[in-house]
C-alpha cells in the first residue's frame, strides 16, 4: 500500500511516499480503508520535532504521522463485535502514540472508532475527530462546563475553537470568542455571543468574572487569561509547553480547576461527536481539501497559523 513516511524530523521535504506492507490487525482491531485524513498542528510539530510526542515516536521505522481518519472497514479482528466489514467509521486513532494515519489502510483499535453518521461525508467526519474531541473533553472530561457559565474561547476560528463554540452553545453557556476581525462574522455565525478582535483589544482589560476559559494560544496569553477568571473559575490550556511559572500563577489564584490537557482516543466520546453531527448540533468547517499527493501543501497551510476551521486530505 502507499503511505507517507517521515524520513527524519524536519521540513516537508522529509515526507516521503513509499510502498509498504499492509498492516496486520490484532484481535481487537479493524483494518480501515482510509478515505480522508484530518491534519492538525500536532502533525507539523511532531514532524519538526517541536512536540514532546516526537521523542516517543523517534524510534519507529517507518514513522508514519497522522491520527484522524474516516474510512471503510475491510477486515475485523476476531474480538471485534461492534463493527462489520463495510461499516463506515471515523475516529482519532492511537493518540497519544503512533497513529500511522498517512496511509491507504490503517489498523485501528475498535475502541477508538465510531460509526460515521449517514448525513456526514468522509471529509466532514475526518475533520470532526481530534479537534472536536479536544473541545468536548475540555468541557466534559477535564472541566465541567455548566449552562450558567460565561466561557471565553481563544483562537475561536481555528480547529478546536470553532467546535468549542458550537458545543458550548449546545451546553447552554454564554460564549465570548477571540479572533481577528476578518473572522468575526464566522465565529458569530457559529453561535458566539460576543467577539473580541485580539489585534485591537486587550481582552484582559475588558473582561472579568469569566467562569471558564479555553486557552489555545499559550505563552503570555495563559497568564492574561487567569486575570479574567472569577474565583473558583476553570481554565483548560490546550498547547503543550506550559511552564512552572504558569502552574504557580494558576495555584496563586483561587481556581476551581486548571488543566493542561492532552486529548485522548475514546470510543465513548467519538460516539457523542457522531451524535452531535447526526443531530446537526455541530458542523465542521473545512476550509481546504488537499489530495494525498498534496500532503506537503496541507502541512504548509497548517503552519501559517491562520487556518479557519479544518484542513483535510483525501485518498
Amino acid at each position: 500500500m502507499k503511505a507517507i513516511v517521515l524520513k527524519e524530523f524536519g521540513g516537508i521535504e522529509n515526507l516521503l511516499y513509499k510502498d509498504i506492507e499492509m498492516p496486520v490487525i490484532k484481535a481487537n482491531e479493524v483494518l480501515v480503508k482510509v478515505k480522508a485524513i484530518s491534519i492538525n498542528p500536532v502533525d507539523c510539530k511532531v514532524r519538526n520535532r517541536q512536540a514532546p510526542l516526537a521523542e516517543d515516536l523517534a524510534h519507529f521505522d517507518p514513522l508514519i504521522l497522522g491520527w484522524d481518519i474516516s474510512g471503510e472497514i475491510v477486515e475485523a479482528g476476531e474480538d471485534v463485535t461492534e463493527f462489520i466489514i463495510g461499516d463506515e467509521v471515523f475516529g482519532m486513532v492511537n493518540f497519544v502514540g503512533h497513529g500511522k494515519a498517512y496511509a491507504e489502510y490503517i489498523a485501528a483499535p475498535a475502541e477508538h472508532l465510531a460509526m460515521k453518521p449517514k448525513n456526514t461525508t468522509h471529509i466532514e467526519a475526518a475533520a470532526s475527530t481530534m479537534a472536536a474531541l479536544t473541545a468536548w473533553q475540555a468541557f466534559d472530561s477535564y472541566g465541567k462546563l455548566r449552562s450558567t457559565d460565561k466561557v471565553l474561547i481563544h483562537a475561536a476560528s481555528g480547529g478546536v475553537g470553532h467546535f468549542a463554540i458550537q458545543i458550548a452553545k449546545h451546553l447552554g453557556a454564554y460564549v465570548i470568542a477571540t479572533t481577528s476581525s476578518a473572522n468575526k462574522d464566522f465565529v458569530l455565525g457559529l453561535g458566539a455571543d460576543e467577539c473580541i478582535d485580539y489585534r485591537t483589544t486587550a481582552f484582559e482589560e475588558v473582561l472579568q468574572d469569566i467562569d471558564f476559559v479555553v486557552e489555545a494560544i499559550g505563552g503570555a496569553n495563559f497568564q492574561k487569561s487567569l486575570q479574567v477568571l472569577k474565583p473558583f473559575g476553570t481554565i483548560v490550556a490546550l498547547p503543550s509547553g506550559h511552564t512552572k511559572e504558569d502552574e504557580q500563577k494558576a495555584q496563586e489564584k483561587q481556581l476551581h480547576a486548571c488543566y493542561f490537557i492532552a486529548v485522548y482516543s475514546s470510543k465513548k466520546d467519538m460516539e457523542i461527536i457522531a451524535s452531535f453531527l447526526e443531530r446537526g448540533i455541530v458542523k465542521p468547517h473545512v476550509s481546504q481539501v488537499f489530495t494525498f499527493d498534496e500532503m506537503a501543501q496541507a502541512h504548509l497551510q497548517i503552519e501559517t497559523g491562520r487556518t479557519v476551521g479544518k484542513v483535510v486530505v483525501t485518498l
